[in-house]
Order: structure tokens, then C-alpha cells, then sequence
């Protein structure tokens, strides 16, 4: 593999929701045991994030259940998510981000985590890795009162397992790695899951096959990791011998795009409330999809049940749409010819528009009524500029007032949690 190296910042914002909360009550995360949760979704939510304090001194972790977490810890806090307040400190870090380097040399890989190149800033001033990387990390700290973990190395991953590996262990949260490094420091890391790029179910081919560290990894054959897991075989390779060829400012742009929404719902719902819940999502979908200026020849809807179980099934437009009406009608359609399944507790339902065209470019049929098309089309639209100018309840359907119906519910919602 030939890599050009570089000197890449891996920054996390450290127990980033947790930090606000813990901001917005004028308290010190490293000294407050507070976790953030929405109560109001039951005991076993998930904990979104952890204070320093209460993940150090009690061991609780973040993404774990809410009922896992001792309820007669002193002084313990549950904060209700607020994501609005979350997505409106990420933009001033990465504000931030911007005084430091170009936005071509910036990937914001999360809300909370990104990547820098700063390659060609360090001789401007003189600075080092470490010291330029000091600056911005100061920067975010004085302005917003956010602590930040960073990972240095040549290369993204690099960077990247340095931050996970190293810098989050250190008293100043600030790592440098070399490829020197590599075979004391990476590794040795075990089980494979905790190096990036890894994920439970690789771990356990991993594992199956003799691959317990990755030092395991760095010591086999190419080739035949190749023939056993193809070109993620190869990735993981070069990955524990610290290469990585991805560049920052060569930034992926998908030959094809998909739009989803979905909902996991807060009780059990019957067979006969589920098609409210589907019309309220072909609302939310149909209007990304007049935002995106694009139509859905294919859409796929996910039904799960209480016990994670479930299905899906396949819709096709002949002809390409963006009308809630149709995606509604037909979605409901579908859903109700299962009659098999009417005695199950359903707890998720989620739509993915896989295939879409442009609306502009799309040419229609002969048998279009395209009159009528044009009317119902301005109707939306209206509609959705209500909702986008006014508030989504300005414009709402009869059925969001409906037991069952989640339309008013996800208003006050970003990404499932509270705004």
C-alpha cells in the first residue's frame, strides 16, 4: 500500500452530551454523577452519555439501559437529551475547527468527533503536532467550556486508534503516535472490537479463525485475509500495521442515496394502530423527498416487533413518487395483507427510499394524469412550507390527533430524542 503521510488530529468532545448538561447547570463534570436519559421512555432507555465522574467512580458506561445504572448513587442526576442544544455547541466547535484549518482539510466524522488535516499549518508559526494541536484544544475549552481527546498520526486511522487507544487513558487527553508505535501500542489490543473498524460480528469470524489481538492480524498472510473477508479483509491488514491511504480532502460522494425515517415506539402498539403511524411517516419521508427535489421508485418498510423480531417488505413504483397519499395508501395496503400477523405487539416501524431519481429530470408517462399530478404536487408543497415556516402542527393531518399517532410527538423531537 503506498501511503503519503500526513499529521491528522482525531478530536473527540469528551462525555459530549453529559459536558452540556453538566455546562448547563453551572456543575463540574469531572466531580457530578449525572447520565442523560429521557425518563419519560422508561426504565430501560438507553443512557446516551456519562459524566467523567460517575463513568470513572462508579464504572457506569455510556449506552447502557437506564435500569443498569445505581439509582442510590448521591447526588445522581438524569438529564433529559436536548438535542437541539447538542447540534448548536457541535456547529460553534466546528466553527472553531475552521479558525485552525480550510474546510477541505476538516471531515466531521459525528456530532462530537472529527478529523484534521494540518499538514501544511504547523510551519506557519513554528508549532509542532502537539503544540498546534494544544492551541485548538485550549480554544474549545476557554470558549465553550468543552474538554476534548485528540488523537496524532500519519494517516486517519492512525489518528483515530491513537485517540481510542491512548489519548483517552492520558490525564491531558493528548496522544502521539508514529509507526514506531505501532507494535507496542496496537497490537496488543484485545478483543479485535476495540480497534476501529472491527465490529462484533468480524470479531467473531476473527476469532473463529485464530485472530485473537492485532498483532494476530499484522502477523498473517495477506492474501488469505483477503480470500476469507475480501476487500475487508485487505483494510484490516494494512489497518494493524498502521497504514491507511484515505485522504480527508478526497471526499466520498455515493453513486446512489437513500433517505430513511423511522420510529421505535414508546409501548406496544396493535396490529390496528400501526397504519397511523405509517401515514405519519410517508408525511415525514415524502417531505425530505420534496426537500431533496427527488421522487422514490422503491421503498422499504421495516416492521418490528416486541420480541425484535420482524420483517419487511418491498414497494415499487412503477412510476416515481413523492405524493404522501400514494406511499401511505400503499404502504397501509401491504401492511394490512398480513393477516397472519395481527395478534403480535409491534414496537418499530422505519421507511428507506433505496431507489430515487431526480424530480426535475424525471420524465412521466403517457397514461399520467398530469394535471391532477400537478395540483396534488402544489398541495404538498404548500403544505410542507407551512410546516417548515410555521411548525409541523400548522399543516398537521386529521390522523395526527388519532391514539396511536406519533406525528405531534416526533415535532418536538431531532434524530428520536428530545430537542
Amino acid at each position: 500500500m503506498q501511503t503519503q503521510d500526513r499529521v491528522i488530529l482525531a478530536i473527540d468532545l469528551k462525555s459530549f452530551y453529559a459536558f452540556v448538561e453538566c455546562l448547563a447547570r453551572g456543575l463540574d463534570p469531572f466531580k457530578t454523577p449525572l447520565v442523560v436519559a429521557d425518563l419519560s421512555r422508561g426504565n430501560g432507555t438507553i443512557v446516551l452519555a456519562a459524566s467523567p465522574f460517575i463513568r470513572t467512580k462508579y464504572h457506569v458506561p455510556s449506552r447502557c439501559r437506564l435500569k443498569e445504572v445505581d439509582k442510590s448513587i448521591p447526588g445522581l442526576i438524569v438529564a433529559r437529551p436536548h438535542m437541539e442544544t447538542y447540534l448548536e455547541y457541535s456547529a460553534k466547535v466546528n466553527a472553531i475547527y475552521l479558525d485552525y484549518v480550510d474546510e477541505r482539510d476538516m471531515h466531521v466524522y459525528s456530532i462530537d468527533e472529527s478529523f484534521l488535516d494540518v499538514t501544511h499549518y504547523l510551519k506557519r508559526n513554528g508549532d509542532t503536532p502537539e503544540s498546534y494541536a494544544r492551541k485548538i484544544i485550549n480554544d474549545i475549552h476557554d470558549k465553550l467550556g468543552l474538554v476534548v481527546t485528540c488523537g496524532i498520526g500519519r494517516n486517519l486511522f492512525m489518528a483515530k486508534a491513537c485517540m481510542d487507544i491512548d489519548a483517552k487513558k492520558r490525564k491531558d487527553f493528548l496522544a502521539r503516535w508514529d509507526y514506531k508505535d505501532i507494535p507496542e501500542k496496537l497490537w496488543p489490543v484485545s478483543p479485535l472490537s476495540h480497534m476501529w473498524g472491527i465490529g462484533s460480528r468480524l470479531e467473531k469470524r476473527l476469532n473463529a479463525l485464530g485472530f485473537h489481538s492485532v498483532g494476530d492480524i499484522a502477523m498473517a498472510d495477506r492474501n488469505y485475509l483477503i480470500a476469507r473477508f475480501g476487500v475487508i479483509g485487505e483494510e484490516i491488514y494494512y489497518h494493524a500495521l498502521g497504514y491507511d491511504d484515505a485522504k480527508i480532502q478526497e471526499k466520498y460522494v455515493p453513486r446512489e442515496s437513500s433517505l430513511s425515517v423511522g420510529e421505535v415506539l414508546l409501548r406496544d402498539y396493535g396490529h390496528e394502530e400501526v397504519p397511523r403511524v405509517l401515514n405519519d411517516l410517508a408525511i415525514e419521508l415524502t417531505d425530505r423527498l420534496l426537500v431533496e427535489r427527488k421522487k422514490a421508485r422503491e421503498v422499504i418498510v421495516s416492521i418490528g416487533y416486541k420480541d425484535h423480531d420482524g420483517y419487511a417488505f418491498r414497494l415499487l413504483f412503477q412510476d416515481p413518487i413523492d405524493s404522501p397519499l400514494v406511499l401511505a395508501r400503499e404502504a397501509i395496503r401491504a401492511f394490512l395483507s398480513k393477516k397472519e400477523e395481527k395478534e403480535r405487539s409491534y414496537r418499530q416501524v422505519h421507511f428507506v427510499a433505496v431507489d430515487t431519481v431526480s424530480a426535475e429530470c424525471y420524465q412521466g408517462s403517457l397514461f399520467e394524469n398530469y394535471e391532477r399530478e400537478r395540483k396534488q404536487a402544489d398541495l404538498e408543497r404548500t403544505l410542507m412550507a407551512i410546516r417548515k415556516t410555521y411548525g409541523t402542527m400548522k399543516a398537521m393531518p386529521c390522523s395526527a390527533l388519532c391514539l396511536g399517532s406519533t406525528f405531534i410527538q416526533r415535532d418536538n423531537q431531532i434524530g428520536g430524542h428530545h430537542r
